[in-house]
């Protein structure tokens, strides 16, 4: 029987979030924020910063409610200022700005604190002391977090990177953190499954020839 391979938060997401769905949502950010400074042309500059940052909730709200719709993500409905938030697998997917760098921001909303409660049950994946307590999770969170420069004379239509974050209990720190594009390739990687341990294949008669030939993943 192989060795059991120790979870983690990253293969976690990969078994629950389709790429589908990860690639969509960071297609449709870029463009609710495109639209966004878009919309905001005209405005005078004293005014064009914040104009630009409400715009880009807004836009960024309506075109991430729309990719979670497109890939049967269970979009909640617009309403407001309220988080939009989808489902899949055992996570729930919500998303939010913050300017490059300031991280700690993104726990101002009392909705995500709420909602980060519920990855008590993942911390023990990044604390070993704790692993042996583990159960796979029902419930988890994951942002989708754009960062922006901090200035609209740089790239101000885009953000300068997206990354998929998995916050702590509390939302004091992040058990897991990555741009969509590295995290994307994880995807092309061998998939790690809960029930591979379990399994007993039958060796063929000439394996250890294949072995010294062959190539491994």
């Amino acid at each position: 029987m192989a060795k059991p391979t120790k979870e983690t938060i990253p293969n976690l997401l990969v078994r629950n979030v389709p790429r589908e769905i990860i690639m969509g949502i960071e297609e449709a950010l870029v463009v609710g924020a495109q639209r966004a400074y878009v919309a905001a042309r005209g405005m005078d500059d004293g005014h064009l910063p914040s104009v630009v940052g409400q715009l880009r909730h807004f836009h960024m709200n309506e075109s991430f409610q729309r990719a979670l719709a497109v890939n049967d993500a269970s979009p909640s409905p617009i309403r407001g200022n309220a988080i939009v938030t989808g489902r899949t697998g055992v996570f729930t997917l919500a998303r939010f700005n913050i300017k490059e760098g300031l991280w700690v921001n993104g726990r101002r909303s009392q909705t995500r604190r709420q909602m980060s409660v519920a990855n008590m049950a993942i911390e023990p994946l990044v604390q070993p002391e704790l692993f042996a307590d583990y159960e796979p999770p029902s419930e988890a969170v994951a942002f989708f977090v754009a960062c922006f420069a901090g200035s609209l004379h740089i790239q101000p239509e885009s953000p300068m990177s997206i990354q998929i974050a998995v916050p702590d209990r509390n939302m004091q720190g992040w058990l897991f953190r990555e741009p969509i594009d590295a995290f994307a390739r994880r995807y092309d990687q061998k998939p790690v499954s809960q029930q591979d341990d379990l399994a007993m294949p039958k060796l063929k008669k000439n394996i250890g020839k294949q072995d010294k030939d062959g190539t491994t993943q």
